[in-house]
């Protein structure tokens, strides 16, 4: 069993920061046994990502429920994900401020006012990630994605950066009706436009096409959490990266298919 000073150990050794936007992808069950269970492991990341003022933020999407209509979409009185099991105890936390997005709410820990600061706005958003929300204000903060025991095919902060870029063919042209219910009860109707890549399909599956590139370009530290291999990525500097490629390839697309990315366009 890890206990939270290991845990703690293991962040440091890879130079987590502690006054920064963290956000956390995660397979427990690529960590192994923790102190606490999972609960214990989330408590553990609160206390080492806030205690420098940062702000850690657990995605807590709830995407699935919108095929669905006999179901609310974000129904905040029974707050259940559709992402696995720490995004579920992060959305229940007594501490935890969670944004109002529709399909893709996180929730973030740390002082209360940066948390409220941070997630204020989600409401009105139309995309999964929109660069104006709570993705695009990670980079704004120079923050960083920590990767878990996942890979780039979780990093739904990448969606984002495609979107600043004005990658075609990744939003659905017609938007799809959402519901949320407040904690008083209220439910109110939104429109989204979900991802959607026609002839590709989910293209997030590709997205460690482009990890070859962020290591030549220092995007990534290594290291370890539990029995987890993780990945520590700069939003910053793999928002550059991918900017260097859509401008190299003249905008060309380039995750139709599995080939891997032509080392030119990032070398």
């Amino acid at each position: 069993m890890f206990t939270k000073q290991q845990i703690f150990e293991q962040l440091k050794e890879m130079r987590a920061p502690q006054n920064s936007v963290v956000l956390v992808h995660s397979s427990l069950r690529s960590v192994g046994e923790t102190e606490g269970r999972g609960e214990g492991f989330l408590e553990t990341l609160i206390e080492y990502f806030t205690s420098d003022g940062g702000l850690l933020c657990i995605p807590t999407h709830t995407w699935a429920n919108v095929s669905d209509k006999n179901k609310i979409t974000l129904d905040l009185l029974e707050p259940k994900t559709c992402i696995g099991t720490l995004p579920d105890i992060a959305a229940c936390h007594s501490a935890a401020v969670r944004s109002t997005h529709p399909t893709h709410s996180m929730a973030v820990f740390g002082d209360k006012h940066k948390a409220q600061e941070f997630v204020s706005g989600e409401e009105k958003q139309i995309t999964p990630a929109h660069p104006s929300g709570c993705y695009g204000k990670i980079f704004n903060n120079n923050g960083y994605i920590l990767l878990v025991g996942v890979g780039h095919n979780r990093n739904t902060y990448l969606h984002c950066v495609e979107e600043m870029l004005g990658i075609t063919n990744r939003l659905a042209p017609s938007p799809e009706i959402a519901t949320m219910r407040h904690k008083d009860g209220r439910i109110e109707t939104r429109m989204i436009h979900p991802h959607n890549a026609v002839g590709i399909g989910d293209v997030s599956l590709r997205y460690p096409k482009y990890e070859p590139a962020f290591r030549y370009h220092n995007c990534i530290v290594d290291g370890k959490i539990g029995n987890a291999v993780v990945q520590l990525c700069s939003a910053r500097k793999m928002k550059e990266v991918m900017e260097l490629i859509f401008n190299r390839s003249g905008g060309a697309e380039l995750f139709a298919d599995d080939t891997l990315l032509d080392e030119t366009l990032y070398m």
